[in-house]
């Protein structure tokens, strides 16, 4: 086992991270999975890696700087990924705090005992040591015009982009002061299996299962650019093996800038044809419109070009094969969201200032 390389990943057991943990041990890495297991994950969903002789699992906070100064200390990981956060806009909008403690100060505890472990390092060691990570577009705001480069100026609306920008430039000053060797993407909207229902997409379809109404915000007319989740992470993987330190990638999607009403009616129109309604009613006929998010980003977009062009590379799965995959593993895969379900999640309304 000590011949493989070793990654610590902070957050494996959410959405993103569970996936990147699949492919690194399908890769041959040795994998620790550091996670809080906060509302949003569950060891549930990475069951199938349960028994890998590679995986490892760890319960705990990445702003505990004991417990991650130990942490590195007993594993000496050969790179550190980070998708450790809280992600969801409207909880941020109710309830800024645990973005601040997460995202930012959680974020700057683990870049800093990762700094004094890379200090102690030898320099071949040195030399292979890699930090990377994961952020979002919504540090650079709404798009009013062509899509951002990695040098656009950043312009968060929410409190959770806000912070993830903060945790951005945070570690970004680490790597202009210290040298530390640091690695940044920032990434468009993803989907795909195991994301955890609040998000758009697995909402609705479920929502859509219940026979429930579809809420859009506004007018539905918010464009995104989605990005298939095994598609992300194979993309973060070839930055961690073959991006310049220091360097910031954009990540998006195959040609997925797509309005959130024609997402919705993509939804409707798989679910038509996979599990009907009845013959005269479409699941369309649940779409309801609801009054917007406070400060709601109307446009999502990235430049990947740098990305092509220096590490050559670039989405393979087009939205309309990665949304019918999507729905098909929702339809297929009731038990996981059910659970999720009778642990008291129950998807209401979040984010409206009263």
């Amino acid at each position: 086992m000590s011949g493989h390389p070793k990654l610590l990943i902070t957050g494996g057991s959410g959405f993103i991270g569970s996936h990147f943990v699949r492919l690194c041990l399908h890769k041959g890495y040795q994998v620790l999975n550091l996670d809080a297991l906060t509302y949003a994950a569950s060891q549930d969903t990475l069951q199938d890696c349960a028994h890998h002789p590679l995986y490892h699992f760890q319960k705990g906070l990445i702003q505990d700087p004991d417990f991650i100064c130990s942490l590195l200390a007993t594993f000496k990981p050969t790179a550190i990924v980070n998708f450790a956060a809280e992600t969801h806009v409207d909880r941020s909008i109710d309830s800024p705090a645990p973005f601040i403690e997460s995202n930012i100060r959680g974020s700057f505890i683990l870049a800093d005992e990762s700094r004094s472990y890379y200090n102690k390092l030898s320099n071949d060691e040195k030399e292979n040591f890699r930090f990377l990570h994961i952020s979002t577009d919504e540090v650079f705001g709404s798009c009013p015009h062509d899509p951002y480069t990695e040098e656009a100026a950043y312009n968060p609306s929410s409190p959770y982009a806000a912070s993830k920008a903060a945790a951005d430039l945070v570690l970004k000053s680490y790597y202009h002061t210290y040298a530390f060797p640091l690695l940044i993407t920032n990434c468009t909207n993803n989907y795909g299996p195991f994301q955890f229902p609040e998000k758009l997409i697995p909402l609705m379809i479920i929502r859509a299962c219940a026979g429930q109404s579809l809420p859009l915000y506004g007018t539905g007319m918010q464009v995104r650019d989605w990005l298939y989740v095994e598609d992300h992470v194979e993309a973060i993987l070839h930055v961690l093996q073959n991006g310049k330190l220091g360097n910031t990638y954009n990540i998006a999607g195959l040609k997925g800038e797509i309005s959130n009403k024609v997402v919705v009616e993509e939804i409707c129109a798989i679910l038509d044809a996979l599990q009907p309604r009845t013959p005269q009613a479409s699941y369309r006929d649940l779409t309801t419109y609801v009054i917007d998010r406070p400060g709601h980003d109307f446009r999502y977009a990235l430049d990947m070009s740098k990305i092509a062009r220096e590490l050559g590379w670039q989405p393979k799965t087009s939205f309309k094969e990665g949304l019918t995959k999507t729905v098909m593993w929702y339809l297929e895969n009731r038990s996981w969201w059910e659970a999720i379900q009778g642990r008291g999640f129950q998807p209401h309304r979040l984010g409206l200032i009263k």
